[in-house]
């Protein structure tokens, strides 16, 4: 293995993230807030030791898989060591523990916090934390392969293992041109948001950073109250309509875009994502009516930001869960541990796989009453590699065993079982909020130190998809790699 390589690469990672710490610098100069300093010092570091690898090493496209698998790794830990330096310099709430934990949960997109109080951050240091969401939601990976020249197979691993292997079997591109297009769709909506948003009544800097965290389906807002801050109708339905997009392949949006709507009208993952959203919606509208809101439209704007917030793994709130009936909080876990499509900047188990789950159950009961019968699995009039059903299954199993170790871990720290449970599955899904005491209006400042390091680690379980970690931690694989 050569660490060149992986230096050369890990130091256009930190480039990228040296550029937004520039800018949430400037943010805080112009401000004359209190994390000037603090984002000046990482951005000074970050960009240092980004350059000297692009300096003294030249550029290398042959990667080997094991190359490949350590620059993914490494640039994600690299990102939030990088990421947790403003916060410490900073101070406040921010130990150690608690930096790290709010660097890879901005990360990973999963929004969970320790602040107890958002709004004492100086401004420089809130663009920060909502940057970290918009490099995350895409991956960066995809970032970085978006504007390097063309690196074949090299690139296509890298770009496999940054993102979900169902979004390749979608998105016919070459590696560079895909990562492209995944970022020009990216960027467009992140940009159409924040303009509809500041004409609905928010500031351009609130505008920004929750359109940073709407389309990275993260979850990091500005203010204490979350969404609920704003009182504002419209703001919770453009913001809604905003999380189901974030929620789709994104392939399939950009196919929209060129005309070819079709696509995403006859994709059977897309139908299912969204008749599930809605049946939640309606079934938990229901609930909450008379219960909890006097009226039809009120409950039904709550519940449809809330389900849509959890069930796309954003984790925006605008009202408190705890109290809701208990058939809506079946339905929140349910959502928590489902999330949206595979090839969005959403996490969780993903609809895809949902799908394939209930697919290959369904064969498997065919094949116990036609034990001689050959029963294809087929998704959108396409087969599915029997390895791929395989994979899918044992995915979700491994998903589920992690969320329930988590939880009985915790438990054994003294968490109680419902916050212990939800927080584990709202880690591991990057989905934020769970219920309890780490419910939509809480935060994670309760749970011990070693729990939060224990979520963190599912934070990058949920987000590097579990396969690509334990090939990682494998001294199989890198006997078998070359």
């Amino acid at each position: 293995m050569r660490l060149h390589v992986i230096f050369r690469y890990d130091g256009l990672i930190l480039l990228l993230n040296g550029a937004f710490l520039t800018i949430s610098a400037c943010i805080s100069m112009f401000g004359s807030d209190s994390a000037l300093f603090p984002l000046a010092y990482a951005a000074i570091i970050s960009l240092l030791f980004g350059i000297f690898p692009l300096i003294f090493i030249p550029a290398t496209y042959d990667i080997s898989n094991k190359e490949g698998l350590v620059i993914v790794i490494s640039s994600w830990l690299l990102s939030c060591l990088i990421g947790m330096l403003p916060y410490i310099l900073w101070g406040g709430d921010f130990t150690v523990t608690n930096a790290w934990f709010e660097s890879v949960s901005g990360y990973t997109t999963t929004g969970s916090t320790i602040l107890q109080n958002v709004e004492a951050l100086p401004r420089g240091l809130l663009f920060w934390r909502a940057s970290t969401h918009w490099i995350g939601g895409m991956g960066i990976i995809v970032f970085v392969l978006a504007v390097l020249p063309n690196m074949g197979m090299a690139g296509m691993m890298l770009y496999r293992s940054e993102v979900s292997h169902h979004t390749m079997d979608k998105f016919r591109f070459k590696t560079k041109r895909a990562a492209q297009i995944l970022i020009s769709v990216y960027f467009g909506l992140t940009l159409l948001e924040t303009i509809i948003l500041a004409f609905s009544g928010m500031s351009v800097f609130d505008a920004i950073t929750h359109s940073f965290a709407t389309i990275a389906t993260g979850g990091f807002s500005t203010k204490n109250a979350s969404i609920a801050y704003y009182n504002s109708a419209v703001i919770d339905w453009v913001i809604i309509v905003f999380m189901v997009i974030s929620g789709i392949h994104f392939g399939l949006l950009y196919a929209v875009f060129t005309k070819s709507i079709r696509r995403i009208l006859q994709s059977s993952v897309v139908k299912y994502y969204l008749l599930a959203l809605l049946i939640g919606v309606i079934v938990t509208t229901i609930s909450n009516y008379g219960t909890q809101y006097s009226s039809w439209l009120t409950s039904l704007r709550f519940s449809a930001f809330q389900v849509i917030s959890v069930g796309t793994s954003t984790g925006f709130a605008t009202a408190d869960t705890n109290p809701w009936p208990s058939l809506t909080h079946i339905l929140i876990i349910f959502f928590t541990l489902q999330c949206a499509c595979a090839g969005s900047t959403s996490g969780g188990i993903k609809t895809d796989r949902i799908i394939l789950f209930w697919k290959t159950v369904v064969k498997k009961v065919r094949q116990f009453l036609h034990p001689k019968a050959i029963i294809p699995v087929s998704i959108d009039k396409s087969n599915i590699d029997p390895n791929v059903l395989e994979l899918s299954v044992l995915y979700i199993s491994i998903y589920l065993m992690v969320v329930f170790i988590t939880t009985i871990l915790l438990t054994a720290m003294g968490v109680d079982s419902t916050t212990a449970f939800t927080g584990s599955a709202a880690t591991m899904g990057n989905v934020g909020p769970g219920l309890g005491l780490v419910g939509t209006v809480h935060n994670f400042s309760q749970i011990p130190a070693a729990g939060k390091w224990l979520l963190t680690l599912n934070m990058f379980l949920g987000r590097l998809e579990i396969f690509s970690v334990i090939i990682f931690l494998s001294p199989e694989t890198w006997q078998k790699l070359r």
